[in-house]
């Protein structure tokens, strides 16, 4: 039989037990959280060879499953002029290349947004701009190159 008080049934904890069990699971987790922080930050980078050039500033990397999108780069659409000049110029550049990129966003259309270096330390998106194939996407990169007006 059930010891009743009033009408509610008698429960082993009280609300406060319950709020010091809420409070301990809410602290476990946010150490969790704390602990993973740095993991987080050091995969922060994707890397691998070159394995296909869509365009003149996106390509995949094998073992990444999203392409990456070369950040602070704006290279002609497929539609534009020089835009087979600037694909070609990035193909001659990383084709079967081993590159590392900084990963700064995922884009709308789901694609990594990456600072991308050649093995030898060589930004991408610098050897483009400096190819004259492609210019600096000031909006996003703040003028981090240098070609940007105001700099």
């Amino acid at each position: 039989m059930k010891v009743m008080r009033g009408n509610r049934p008698n429960f082993p904890l009280s609300i406060s037990g319950w709020w010091i069990i809420t409070r301990m699971i809410v602290s476990v987790l946010a150490v969790l959280v704390l602990l993973n922080g740095p993991v987080l930050a050091q995969t922060n980078t994707v890397s691998g060879t070159v394995r296909y050039v869509a365009d003149g500033d996106t390509f995949s990397l094998r073992g990444v499953e999203r392409p990456i999108r070369v950040w602070g780069l704006d290279a002609p659409e497929r539609n534009e002029r020089g835009a087979s000049a600037a694909t070609s110029t990035l193909r001659r550049l990383v084709t079967g290349q081993s590159l590392t990129c900084r990963v700064r966003d995922i884009d709308r259309y789901g694609r990594i947004v990456g600072q991308c270096f050649l093995a030898d330390g060589r930004d991408v998106a610098a050897q483009m701009i400096a190819a004259g194939v492609a210019r600096e996407y000031c909006y996003f990169s703040g003028g981090y190159y240098g070609t940007c007006r105001g700099n």
